[in-house]
């Protein structure tokens, strides 16, 4: 049995973690951002569960209604959301046992961080996106190409 490569992203995360992408049917449905990086996190090989409290399937996986049901199955907790839609994420990363939330652009506060270090969890902030290999020469096109260029990539899983 071949072993499965393992990159690093930002911080102490890797493509081994398994990870949550909170967000709503509408970032989901209409292939906004939590969709996106739901979609990339899949491509990395990463094991990933959709989050969204009004959405029951995505693309023929399992969507869960919030972090409490998938207790002890995920490392990292993504947020795709404004921050004023999530105002109590940190409490439900800690008590699903996340050890890191990853806070998408704008949507990180210095309460969330006030908190995350009273709960012993770590905060990641910027975009996933920029981790992706954008093949070049439309990747001068991308925002999260030029966002990414010192950040390391991993390649999409064959």
């Amino acid at each position: 049995m071949r072993e499965k490569k393992v990159f690093s992203l930002a911080g102490e995360t890797t493509t081994a973690h398994r990870y949550a992408v909170v967000g709503n049917a509408d970032r989901f449905l209409k292939h906004k951002h939590a969709y996106k990086v739901w979609r990339l996190l899949k491509q990395f090989g990463c094991v990933v569960h959709p989050v969204a409290e009004d959405l029951q399937r995505l693309e023929g996986f399992k969507v869960y209604a919030g972090l409490a049901a998938l207790q002890d199955k995920v490392d990292v907790v993504v947020p795709c959301l404004k921050s004023e839609s999530i105002p109590n994420i940190i409490s439900q990363a800690q008590e699903c046992g996340a050890q890191f939330v990853w806070f998408q652009e704008r949507n990180w506060t210095e309460e969330f961080q006030e908190q995350a270090d009273v709960a012993g969890i770590q905060v990641i902030r910027g975009c996933l996106l920029k981790h992706k290999i954008y093949p070049k020469p439309f990747a001068y096109l991308h925002p999260c190409y030029w966002h990414g260029l010192k950040s390391p990539k991993a390649p999409k899983r064959r």
